[in-house]
C-alpha cells in the first residue's frame, strides 16, 4: 500500500446503533496509522535509525545488517535479521543499465493467513486473507535514476559571486543573520563548469568590520591554490570569524578593492570586483536563529520538496561482462542519511567528547574561547551604556484647557534601579518633500520652537520624575493651549550608564591612541573601503567615523566609506564613541577607472 496522503484527518463518530462495516474499520486503522506517519515525518524525517549496514561477502553476494529505517512517508521498516543475498536474485538486477547502481529498501505490505471467509457470496473467493503483514523489500536502479529531492530555498543564507568565466564558478556563501558575540562560517565554493581540465587559484581580502577572525584582525584572507575538478564537481573551503557585542543591528561584509585575483592554468582571469553582502546582527543564540527558519516552513513548502517512499542503503560499483559481474566496490558514506533519535543522545554526547576540546578562558587583549580549529568566540566586551525606550500616553479628557497639568501612570522603564537619565519627545507623522512620502519625527524639548517646519497640534510643556529605587519614572504635561484632543503620545528614551569606575574611563590619556589601519587608500568611484583601526595602549572601543566635509561620499557606523562619483581627495575623520579627544584621520584619494592605473597600482 502506498499511502501518498496522510492528511487531512478523519476518524469515526461513534453512535448508539451504528451498523459498523468493514469499510468503518478500515478507517479506523487508518486514522491512527497515517497520524502515526506523520507525526514521524515531521519530527524525524527520513533516513536509517539503527543498523541496516551494507557489507560485501564476496565477488557476487551482499549482506544487509538487521536494523529500523523510516522512509519519506513516514512508515517504518523494520529489517528484523540480517539477509545475505547474491546481487542477481536482488530486484530490479536485470533492469540495469550501468556499473553504477544503488541498494534501496521500500517498505511492503503482504496479505497472510488465509481464514474461511462467512457470508462470502463469490464462489471463487471462498477464502480471505485475516492479517496484512508489514515487511520490506531489496531492490536495485541505476544511481543516476535516484529521483531528486530538493529543499526549498530560504532567506537564512546569502550569497555573492566572485568569479563567473567558462571553466569555473566561485561564490562566497554565508547566514544573512549573525549572533553577536558568536561564530559564523564563511564558504568559499567552487563548481567546475566546463570538462576541460584546468587548474584554478583564486586570491581575495574580506573587510569585515563588525566581526574578527582568530587573530584580532577585521581583514579575512579567501584563497584556494591549484584546484582541479570535474564537470559537476562542487569544492567547499571553510573559514572562521566571531562577530562583535555591538549596539548596531546590521553591518557589511565586502570585498577588498584591488585584492581579488584569479588565474585558471596560471593565466589571469577577471574576477568579480566590488562583492558586499548585507549582514544582519541580532542578539539571540544560534540553535534559536536556527530554529526559528527552519520553523517557519509551512506545510506546503515542506511537500513541495518531494519526499521518496525508498530507503537509500548503499552505492555499488559493478564490474560485468554479458555474461557475469563481480561487486568491485560497496560505498555507505555520503550515501545514508541517519536520524538522531532521542534515545541515543546520551551515546552521541559521549562519542563527540572524543573530538570536542575542553574550552578554556585565555587572557590578552583579544581573548577568544578555544571550541573548534579555526573557529574563535570573542568574549571581551567592553562596558557601554544601556537604553531602553517605548511609548506613553496620557489621557486629557474632554476639552482640556491651557494651564492644566496632567500626569502619566507609573511607568517601569526595565533598567532597574539606580541613577537613569529620562527624556521624552512628541512623536508626530508629517509629509516629507524631500523623500516623497510621510516621515516619523520625534521633538525632544520645546515644540513650540519647531512649530511652522512641524506643523506640530499640541503645544506643552513636559517634565519628568525618576524614581530611582523603583526603576520607574512618571510624566507630567501642562498644556499651554487649549486642546480637544483624548490622548497625548509621547517617546520615551530611558539611558543607564555604568556607576563609578564601571564606565572604564582611565585616569590618565597620556599616551592612549588610535591610527587607521591604511590611513590612505586609493580607490575608483563608487567603490566600498573598510577603515580599520589600530589602537596603542589601550583597549579597542566603540568607534565613530565621520565625513568632514559634504560630498565626500557615505560612511557607514562600522567604518565602511563608499566614495563619491566625483574625483578628489576626502578626509574622515575617526574617533573613540567615549573619548573624542582621542581621534585619528584617515583619507580616500579617488579616481575614475582607467586613470593613470599605473598609479593605482
Amino acid at each position: 500500500m502506498n499511502n501518498n496522503q496522510l492528511y487531512p484527518f478523519e476518524r469515526n463518530r461513534y453512535y448508539s446503533g451504528k451498523m459498523l462495516t468493514s469499510a468503518d474499520f478500515q478507517t479506523e486503522q487508518n486514522y491512527f496509522n497515517n497520524k502515526r506517519r506523520f507525526v514521524n515525518n515531521l519530527m524525524y524525517g527520513s533516513g536509517i535509525v539503527c543498523g541496516c549496514g551494507v557489507f560485501s561477502l564476496d565477488d557476487l553476494s551482499i549482506l544487509v545488517e538487521s536494523g529500523v529505517a523510516i522512509d519519506g512517508l513516514g512508515r517504518e521498516i523494520v529489517v528484523d535479521s540480517s539477509v545475505v543475498k547474491k546481487l542477481s536474485a536482488v530486484d530490479g538486477f536485470e533492469q540495469l543499465r550501468t556499473n553504477d547502481v544503488s541498494l534501496c529498501l521500500q517498505y511492503k505490505e503482504d496479505e497472510v493467513h488465509a481464514v474461511y471467509a462467512v457470508n462470502q457470496k463469490e464462489s471463487d473467493k471462498e477464502y480471505e486473507y485475516n492479517r496484512i503483514s508489514e515487511g520490506y523489500r531489496l531492490f536495485l536502479m541505476d544511481t543516476e535514476d535516484i529521483p531528486q529531492t530538493f529543499e526549498m530555498e530560504t532567506e537564512f543564507l546569502t550569497s555573492g559571486v566572485l568569479l563567473n568565466d567558462d571553466d569555473y564558478r566561485v561564490e562566497l556563501v554565508m547566514p544573512a543573520t549573525a549572533c553577536k558575540g558568536k561564530n559564523v562560517k564563511v564558504v568559499l565554493r567552487v563548481t567546475k563548469l566546463s570538462t576541460e581540465q584546468r587548474r584554478l587559484s583564486y586570491h581575495g581580502v574580506l573587510q569585515i568590520p563588525a566581526f574578527v577572525t582568530a587573530t584580532g584582525e577585521h581583514e579575512l584572507p579567501i584563497e584556494i591554490e591549484d584546484v582541479s575538478l570535474t564537470e559537476g564537481e562542487v569544492l567547499e573551503r571553510e573559514f572562521w570569524m566571531t562577530a562583535y557585542e555591538t549596539a548596531a543591528v546590521d553591518t557589511n561584509v565586502i570585498l577588498k578593492s584591488g585584492s581579488a585575483r584569479a588565474y585558471v592554468n596560471d593565466a589571469a582571469v577577471a574576477a568579480a570586483t566590488g562583492l558586499s553582502l548585507k549582514i544582519l546582527l541580532t542578539d539571540c543564540k544560534p540553535r534559536e536563529l536556527v530554529s526559528r527558519e527552519i520553523g517557519r516552513m509551512s506545510l506546503e513548502m515542506k511537500n513541495i520538496g518531494g519526499s521518496a517512499d525508498f530507503i537509500r542503503l548503499a552505492d555499488l560499483r559493478l564490474v560485468r561482462t554479458e555474461s557475469a559481474y563481480i561487486i568491485e566496490e560497496v560505498k555507505e558514506t555520503a550515501v545514508k542519511k541517519y536520524i538522531n533519535a532521542p534515545a541515543q543522545e546520551m551515546l552521541r554526547s559521549e562519542y563527540l567528547d572524543y573530538f570536542e576540546k575542553d574550552v578554556e578562558l585565555g587572557t590578552g587583549k583579544k581573548t577568544f574561547v578555544e571550541q573548534k580549529e579555526n573557529e574563535p568566540q570573542l568574549v571581551t566586551r567592553m562596558n557601554v551604556p544601556e537604553v531602553s525606550t517605548g511609548i506613553l500616553e496620557i489621557p486629557l479628557g474632554d476639552m482640556a484647557r491651557k494651564g492644566e497639568i496632567f500626569y502619566s501612570g507609573e511607568i517601569m522603564h526595565g533598567l532597574g534601579k539606580g541613577n537613569v537619565y529620562v527624556d521624552i519627545g512628541y512623536e508626530y507623522i508629517s509629509e516629507d518633500a524631500t523623500l516623497g512620502a510621510n516621515a516619523k519625527s520625534t521633538v525632544y524639548g520645546n515644540p513650540d520652537l519647531f512649530r511652522e517646519s512641524a506643523n506640530l497640534a499640541v503645544n506643552a510643556e513636559t517634565a519628568v520624575k525618576v524614581l530611582n529605587d523603583k526603576g520607574s519614572f512618571v510624566v507630567a504635561v501642562k498644556l499651554l493651549q487649549n486642546v480637544d484632543y483624548l490622548i497625548l503620545s509621547y517617546r520615551w528614551v530611558a539611558i543607564k550608564f555604568p556607576a563609578g569606575n564601571d564606565l572604564g574611563i582611565p585616569e590618565d590619556m597620556e599616551g592612549k591612541s588610535i591610527a587607521a589601519e591604511t590611513p590612505t587608500v586609493v580607490m575608483g568611484t563608487r567603490e566600498n573601503h573598510y577603515f580599520g583601526v589600530k589602537y596603542h595602549n589601550m583597549e579597542s572601543c566603540s568607534i565613530v567615523y565621520e565625513l568632514t566635509e559634504p560630498g565626500s561620499g557615505e560612511i557607514s557606523s562600522d567604518g565602511i566609506y563608499t566614495s563619491p562619483a566625483k574625483e578628489g581627495v576626502y578626509e574622515i575623520l575617526i574617533y573613540c564613541a567615549d573619548y573624542p579627544s582621542i581621534c585619528t584621520y584617515a583619507y580616500a584619494i579617488v579616481k575614475k577607472k582607467g586613470l593613470d592605473e599605473s598609479e593605482e597600482a
